[in-house]
């Protein structure tokens, strides 16, 4: 009769295929060398399958090996995310929420909406995590995160995005600009005005160069940067003007004039959680913090659809 699979035959199957070497899935498991080796001979005995080929001396999965590490790759996500959720049942029952938001607002502005949200809910503990966009979205649907804040299109059935700001961008000039003295700026405006730009990967880039183009103006574009912290101590120094969600200069506003800039261009900026998650007041709460938060910059009047 054939032997059951063990588990930790699989675990070591894994550890080779993922490090490359018997020595190095030793280390990871906390075994000998030789007790991976058994552990690999007997799942190939128990399964009838040749895992792996000797390559230059080098264990290499052959192609039975690879198709059998896709399928238990698959399971260990599978119980990631079920450790995932234990973790969402054990936040919810300890009052702790864990929050993704980009960079360009981990600072002054998450501050101030973090300080709006205890004020409400005394007992709770929020963990705050900086990370790119597209990694706060991955976290969100593994259930690693309860709130997200992001800069990007959102289109995920499973995600319900709310916008978060003024919904448009703005120009950002420093204090004393000439510019400074009109109660809108538009984009005729910015026709050979030293102009600090976005790289060029970045969305708001794309959408004011679109816009500049079917306009016909021509800045004068002085300097680059990737990150709209950057953008704005540029501006704030004097470097030149920009044209950004208000939001992204939170943190430098005092530096800094923000003016309306027309024609209107949608911002991507989103708070978002899970549609289908069980309701949670906390979760909710926090949302609505960061809505006032963003409000309050803007005194609720600056918002146009």
């Amino acid at each position: 009769m054939r032997r059951p699979i063990q588990l930790r035959q699989i675990e070591a199957f894994k550890a080779v295929v993922e490090s490359g070497t018997v020595s190095q899935a030793a280390n990871i498991m906390h075994v000998t060398q030789p007790a991976v080796s058994k552990l690999l001979a007997h799942l190939e005995e128990d399964t009838q399958l040749e895992l792996f080929e000797r390559v230059r001396g080098r264990l290499v999965p052959s192609a039975a090996g690879m198709k059998l590490y896709r399928h238990i790759d698959r399971i260990f996500a599978s119980l990631k995310q079920v450790e995932h959720a234990v973790d969402l049942i054990k936040r919810e029952e300890q009052e702790r929420i864990v929050v993704g938001v980009l960079p360009a607002l981990s600072g002054m502005f998450i501050s101030n909406a973090t300080r709006r949200f205890l004020a409400g809910n005394e007992e709770a503990h929020v963990s705050l995590i900086g990370r790119a966009s597209q990694f706060v979205i991955e976290w969100l649907l593994s259930n690693q995160l309860d709130v997200g804040i992001v800069n990007g299109g959102v289109d995920h059935p499973l995600i319900e995005a709310l916008p978060l700001g003024p919904g448009h961008l703005a120009c950002i000039l420093p204090r004393n600009h000439p510019l400074a003295s009109k109660d809108q700026i538009t984009a005729g405006d910015l026709d050979g005005t030293p102009f600090i730009r976005f790289s060029n990967e970045n969305r708001i880039r794309q959408k004011i160069e679109q816009v500049l183009l079917q306009q016909g103006v021509r800045p004068r574009f002085v300097l680059e940067a990737t990150l709209a912290t950057t953008v704005c101590e540029l501006v704030a120094d004097g470097l030149g003007i920009t044209v950004m969600d208000p939001l992204l200069a939170y943190g430098q506003k005092q530096r800094l004039d923000i003016r309306p800039f027309v024609p209107i261009i949608k911002s991507d900026l989103r708070i978002c959680r899970l549609q289908n998650a069980h309701a949670s007041s906390l979760t909710d709460s926090f949302v609505r913090a960061v809505q006032h938060t963003a409000k309050d910059m803007f005194g609720g009047a600056d918002r146009r659809e």
